[in-house]
């Protein structure tokens, strides 16, 4: 039985992908901090899975990881440990610079280490479409620049470039691949599709940046977590992948396809309305991604339609309306990234 390790496995897109590799009979070992965005809800139906375990562990213990590497001996590490929130790395910088790039840093050096014992692995280095920046038109290709804006891209940007460098220095088996927005089932609502499911749900205000004509392409998590796990089986070493969905939507008018959607299944309160709030700064107009390189060389596209995936995430939260409780609820209502700094 092949052994992965999934590194920020109580996160969102962690525990979606823990759940697609116990299902494909892998041993997963789940290795997480335990931070504000990590959730024992999500996971918790796994618990008694004897192929499935929890290790609380930083990506900045290198002995500690080196420890659990040399113990488990995986044929794979997926890394999805990080902070996310560009919001967040707005107020706090630091806290990205720690887990995105010192992180990263020490997850390496750890992977160098095993190197030496273990040939046969992978590391996927997960990764986002942020760091090419604003593109007006067209779509981001793996050759284009990195342009980040946020100190959030910028710190993934940077964990990139490690990963690259530690590939053509030390020979570290690895692939990065760079994703567009998820969204799906076990989200934080500090993001804008859950937040506006949690919105609707609680009878407020959808709040939306500046006129909401931001552009954003929006992939189901299963879709993403199906990639990965083909990236595992047919990437190639040293490679670059952009995973996307070719659905791009403004954010105004995906908030209204939300609403739309939701007023099928629930009856809507009277304080449930668009509003348009300050905007975040240095906020991105619109992404996009080619992914022609994975469809052709991996024989990967995405599945969900938006109107499919927007269904099933509306439903998992009407049906896991305690999922809310787990959470800080300062953590879903405040509003960050607007600080005078």
């Amino acid at each position: 039985m092949k052994k992965i390790i999934v590194t920020g496995g109580l996160g969102f897109i962690g525990s979606n992908l823990i759940e697609l590799l116990l299902k494909k009979k892998f041993k997963v070992i789940n290795i997480d901090k335990v931070s504000y965005s990590s959730n024992f809800y999500n996971t918790k139906e796994y618990n008694k899975n004897k192929n499935y375990k929890f290790i609380k562990c930083s990506l900045g213990n290198q002995k500690k990881l080196l420890n659990i590497l040399k113990k488990f001996k995986p044929n794979c590490i997926f890394n999805l440990a990080a902070e996310t929130h560009v919001d967040r790395s707005i107020d706090g910088p630091k806290n990205f610079i720690d887990s995105n790039i010192y992180g990263v840093f020490s997850l390496l050096e750890a992977c160098k280490k095993f190197l030496k014992i273990k040939k046969n692995f992978k590391l996927i280095h997960i990764s986002t479409d942020e760091v090419y920046g604003d593109i007006p038109k067209g779509r981001s290709k793996e050759t284009d620049k990195y342009k980040p804006s946020s100190p959030y891209a910028a710190s993934k940007a940077s964990s990139d470039h490690l990963v690259f460098s530690y590939i053509r220095t030390f020979n570290i088996p690895a692939i990065v691949t760079n994703c567009s927005n998820n969204y799906g089932p076990k989200q934080h609502p500090e993001k804008l599709i859950p937040k506006i499911i949690y919105n609707i749900f609680h009878n407020k205000v959808l709040p939306i940046y500046g006129k909401g004509l931001n552009i954003r392409e929006w992939i189901y998590v299963e879709d993403h977590c199906d990639a990965l796990l083909k990236i595992f089986q047919k990437g190639k070493l040293g490679n670059f992948y952009n995973i996307g969905s070719n659905i791009n939507l403004k954010n105004k008018d995906l908030v209204k396809k939300i609403l739309k959607i939701t007023k099928l299944k629930i009856k809507i309160g009277k304080n449930v309305k668009i509003k348009f709030v300050k905007d975040r700064p240095g906020h991105d107009v619109r992404y996009s991604l080619d992914s022609s390189k994975i469809n052709k060389n991996i024989n990967w596209k995405s599945k969900t339609s938006l109107n499919e995936g927007l269904k099933k995430t509306i439903l998992w939260y009407l049906n896991n309306i305690s999922y809310y409780s787990t959470i800080n609820k300062k953590d879903i209502l405040r509003r960050l990234g607007i600080k005078k700094w």
